[in-house]
């Protein structure tokens, strides 16, 4: 609907609003310090996994976590370990019913990735360590492999 200078009316204009966002569940561990700080002849092994939940808090109101487990290896040995859990209430408004979901789980996501991204980097520096950038995130890739393997999981339940 537009508006009589033929603007759209904003009241119609989907939007979504950052209510708050928090640090929920933080944890680093360095278990073989001061040995782990030393230098090393090689790189260690980095691995790091993104997941990311929602729920609905209110009429348009969605808790959004954005959970990421961040070690490093030497061999079998672990040099450090990091979690976050990292939330935000997003305010949600004008948006298809069809398109909501895909919303909560890729856009709001996008949004907090950067402040999560900081808060890793900061704790594995205040370790003892150079800080770990994580790469950015395809949230979108990563929204459409959990629903190809929800998928994959209801096919395979389902009788033939």
């Amino acid at each position: 609907m537009a508006n009589t200078n033929g603007a759209p009316d904003p009241s119609t204009l989907p939007a979504i609003n950052v209510l708050a966002q928090y640090a929920k569940d933080i944890s680093f561990e360095n278990p073989n310090a001061p040995r782990s700080l030393a230098p090393r002849e090689t790189s260690p092994q980095i691995e790091i996994r993104v997941n990311v939940n929602a729920r609905k808090v209110g009429e348009h109101d969605f808790e959004v976590e954005l959970a990421i487990e961040g070690q490093a290896k030497d061999g079998d040995t672990q040099i450090f370990r990091v979690d976050l859990l990292y939330g935000g209430v997003f305010h949600i408004v004008n948006i298809p019913e069809d398109q909501l979901h895909p919303v909560v789980m890729i856009e709001c996501p996008r949004l907090l990735f950067p402040f999560a991204r900081q808060i890793v980097a900061e704790s594995v520096r205040n370790g003892g360590f150079p800080p770990l950038m994580i790469d950015p995130v395809d949230f979108a890739a990563l929204y459409r492999a959990r629903a190809a393997d929800e998928a994959a999981r209801q096919q395979q339940g389902a009788p033939n």
